[in-house]
């Protein structure tokens, strides 16, 4: 395996944000079912074998990606019967395969899409994102637009979030590879890294290490483990992550250009043979996380909710949890901190992937599955939504 401070535009507004905001401590108590009577659950589609990720397009299509390696398209409120084409080849092992899509600020004109995928084979792969055009069901004129470095040996951990920032920037999350995990406190790679770069792959002049140049130009914060959560809150002008942690030691941070988030020198997880993998949970120089769980909930995937549907929760976090088989509601005050959270969807014993908020102000959802991952849309009843349920 090859081994593997100017900041952007929007890192003051995040600096003056509240960063400096008391670290959530480990819990051991779930957080409270949310009452089922405030929304109600429809199911759009099914039949996704593994679905990572959905976005919407103007007029209300849908794209899914499925992690096999195929992009589906829900166009008129029905799946398509047939895959879109041109999907570039991913490597479909453990964790890998496709990921994330992405449709551009100018998609209306463009068309343009982006795609997060595991790219290579078993002893050298990455995560790599792909630009092309959504043209009558196909994908045309695709080019590869980023590759992660180094290429790694194994098949765990490549993170594959991505978010257009306001100043149509790209930041990709990033995985630690797993077996690499030392590697997430070395810039000179992009293991345990969100990344930021251009629409065309090249490197931003602002970013925090750009004139180290490549790879560690790329990078915009490290010291992660596996990020696959990624939200823009636009209310407060902050770039909000989550990831996994071992056993425990889940992380909700608010991402500041350059900055060091501790893995593995501080965390609050255990490693799979119940020892501790570090005595520190936080330390100077370290970004503490906004809120820990544990145990583990798996978080899988993120919005940011601005919808008038849900008017008591617009402004707030959603996350979804995998192991945890819930949608978790994180209420933010509005210093960006976790003052309350509830779980919905616990009834339906379903692993959840992904988040969205609609055009419609409803929420979407991914449950994982083999072979039957399903599309919901939740819908509010008309209940009253309280904010104040505690942590």
């Amino acid at each position: 395996m090859t081994k593997a401070t100017h900041a952007a535009p929007w890192a003051a507004l995040a600096l003056t944000a509240g960063l400096a905001a008391c670290t959530e401590q480990a819990q051991q108590d779930p957080a409270p079912n949310a009452s089922p009577d405030l929304y109600a659950v429809e199911e759009i589609a099914g039949g996704f074998a593994h679905p990572w990720d959905l976005e919407f397009l103007p007029g209300g299509d849908m794209l899914i990606t499925e992690r096999p390696g195929r992009l589906r398209l829900i166009t008129g409120g029905a799946l398509a019967p047939e895959p879109v084409a041109g999907v570039p080849e991913v490597y479909a092992e453990g964790q890998g395969g496709l990921l994330d899509v992405l449709a551009a600020p100018d998609f209306e004109t463009s068309g343009v899409i982006f795609l997060s995928y595991a790219v290579g084979e078993a002893d050298a792969n990455s995560t790599e994102v792909w630009r092309a055009r959504l043209e009558d069901g196909a994908l045309v004129d695709g080019a590869r637009v980023f590759t992660a470095h180094p290429l790694r040996d194994t098949f765990n951990h490549y993170g594959g979030r991505m978010a257009f920032l306001p100043d149509g920037t790209i930041a990709l999350t990033l995985g630690d590879a797993f077996a690499y995990r030392e590697q997430a406190q070395n810039r000179e790679n992009h293991l345990g890294t969100v990344v930021r770069f251009n629409p065309d792959g090249s490197i931003p002049a602002d970013n925090p290490f750009a004139e180290e140049g490549w790879p560690a130009g790329y990078v915009l914060s490290y010291g992660h483990r596996n990020v696959q959560g990624i939200a823009w809150d636009a209310q407060r002008e902050l770039l909000w992550t989550h990831e996994h942690g071992p056993q425990g030691g889940d992380e909700l941070n608010v991402i500041v250009p350059g900055a060091n988030y501790g893995w593995p020198i501080a965390t609050d997880g255990l490693d799979y043979n119940g020892a501790r993998i570090s005595p520190i949970t936080e330390h100077d120089g370290f970004e503490a996380p906004r809120k820990v769980w544990t145990p583990s909930i798996a978080p899988g995937g993120m919005a940011w909710y601005s919808g008038a549907a849900y008017a008591g929760w617009a402004g707030d976090l959603f996350v979804t949890a995998l192991s945890g088989k819930a949608l978790h509601h994180l209420d933010l005050n509005a210093a960006g901190e976790v003052v309350g959270e509830q779980r919905l969807l616990t009834g339906r014993e379903a692993r959840i992937r992904q988040v969205a908020e609609g055009p419609d102000g409803a929420l979407y959802v991914l449950t994982d599955s083999r072979e039957d991952g399903k599309v919901l849309r939740l819908t509010p009843t008309g209940a009253e939504i309280r904010r104040d349920t505690p942590l």
